[in-house]
């Protein structure tokens, strides 16, 4: 069972603030995954294959392209920014909502 300042330490590495309840409560929850750890590192694992997903799901990724809408007109740049009230070139000037330091 790890101490409460091994928990600590480890907040302090993970830049974690805990309360002396959190602390309590933590203890014996991460003493149980160090446990788990030693548990498999117990185990014979070299002629396990290395598994890093295994649903056989494969990401579906597609090229962007551009599209009209049918509720929409499709328009250039330029029609775009004749609604815009502050503008520069082909950017669009918004107020600024963070203050400097």
């Amino acid at each position: 069972m790890l101490k409460k300042e091994d928990v600590e330490h480890v907040a302090k590495l993970s830049r974690l603030e805990l309360s002396d309840a959190e602390i309590e409560k933590f203890t014996p929850q991460l003493s149980s995954v160090f446990e788990m750890f030693e548990k498999l590192d117990a185990e014979d694992l070299k002629n396990v294959e290395e598994t890093s997903q295994v649903t056989g799901l494969e990401n579906v990724t597609r090229e962007d392209e551009i599209k009209c809408l049918d509720d929409l007109t499709c328009c250039t740049t330029e029609e775009l920014l004749k609604n815009i009230p502050i503008k520069e070139s082909s950017s669009i000037l918004v107020p600024k909502v963070i203050e400097d330091k």
